[in-house]
């Protein structure tokens, strides 16, 4: 397995510069992957292929408006993009200007001061700020839209998804932008369960793979959560025998990575240093428990799946690790060819872009 297995060629004129009105218009491409059938729909179709009893699993991050101008003692501009939180005044962040090192001061427009605590990887600063950021986002606070994006965005919203809640994302998880208040209530009158989940997505995600052998990236670390209820709701969905449909990849790396803390929680503490973590259960014995925590799960073929049985999903960036976890669960040949007939019938590609769903 090589990184260039996971290449294609997309013409720039696929990638989506902005969002469809409303949400739920853009377009849905269904695959199958028992049988290889592809079908073309809107994604306001999705009841059409979801069951009572079936589980949707959904991101609730929010995207913290983290890209923020400042101006050195010097007077340079700089532009600090805030990645991760470390303490309520000190955050990791990607920088961009000259002379950002150790002890180098900036001032925030219309905020508060801040200094570089340290050199960490690349661009990479740890910033501490002379008072907490956060309520100085609205009107500091710039939301960091994908580098592939070059159109302005007139409504920040329009990256946020409407059941976000939980404030930490540098990144949207895009799948859950096509869903509707209206495409929702309408999914769970039909008897489809709607669970939560938090993954804080980071700017590593659009970041290709450069190794040769992907198994050699260092993939990047997210904060996630699987609460109770949302494991309660799963365990009940398999006992009734529905499908746990995770939307966008951040769920399924969600979900995935509870499993291997279940399985642990599961075995005796022999089986737990001597079993392959993440080895199937039974139906009838399956339990997952609550998690939080870090994850740097990295799905590659090979995988396989013990939580998620369907995902929804947007076309991804090629020798991303987003489009090796869709091969992992479609298969690599089916997906390339899947997104080959997907740029031929014109579909928008990327944040903006159109949704699969892999059943």
């Amino acid at each position: 397995m090589r990184t260039s297995d996971f290449d294609y060629h997309l013409p720039e004129s696929s990638i989506a510069q902005t969002p469809l009105e409303p949400r739920d218009s853009s377009r849905l491409l269904v695959l199958h992957r028992d049988t290889g059938e592809v079908e073309h729909r809107i994604f306001q179709d999705l009841d059409l292929f979801l069951n009572p009893n079936d589980l949707l699993i959904l991101n609730r991050t929010r995207v913290i408006p983290a890209r923020i101008f400042a101006c050195k003692e010097t007077g340079g501009r700089v532009e600090l993009l805030l990645l991760r939180r470390r303490d309520s005044l000190t955050w990791e962040s990607l920088v961009g200007g000259k002379g950002l090192r150790v002890g180098t001061k900036v001032k925030v427009e219309n905020g508060p001061d801040a200094e570089v605590l340290e050199v960490l990887e690349g661009s990479e600063r740890l910033i501490q700020f002379s008072e907490p950021i956060e309520p100085y986002f609205p009107r500091v606070g710039h939301v960091p839209l994908p580098p592939y994006i070059h159109e302005n965005l007139a409504d920040p919203e329009r990256y946020q998804t409407v059941y976000a809640r939980e404030v930490g994302s540098a990144a949207a998880p895009t799948a859950g932008l096509h869903f509707t208040a209206r495409l929702l209530e309408e999914l769970q009158a039909k008897g489809v369960k709607i669970g939560f989940v938090t993954l804080h997505v980071g700017l590593d995600t659009f970041a290709p793979v450069t190794e040769e052998n992907p198994q050699e990236h260092k993939i990047h670390t997210e904060w996630c959560e699987l609460p109770l209820e949302t494991a309660e709701l799963i365990n009940q969905t398999r006992q009734a025998g529905g499908r746990v449909i995770a939307v966008g990849t951040t769920s399924v790396r969600t979900l995935e990575s509870a499993e291997r803390y279940s399985i642990l929680d599961h075995s005796t503490p022999d089986e737990s240093r001597t079993s392959n973590i993440g080895s199937p259960i039974s139906d009838s014995e399956y339990r997952i428990s609550p998690f939080i925590g870090p994850t740097s799960i990295f799905i590659l073929p090979g995988y396989e799946f013990k939580v998620v049985d369907a995902m929804i999903t947007n076309f991804h960036l090629p020798k991303s690790t987003l489009i090796m976890l869709v091969s992992a669960f479609a298969g690599r040949e089916r997906i390339l060819s899947t997104y080959k007939l997907a740029i031929k019938q014109g579909y928008r590609f990327y944040s903006f872009g159109d949704a699969m769903l892999i059943l």
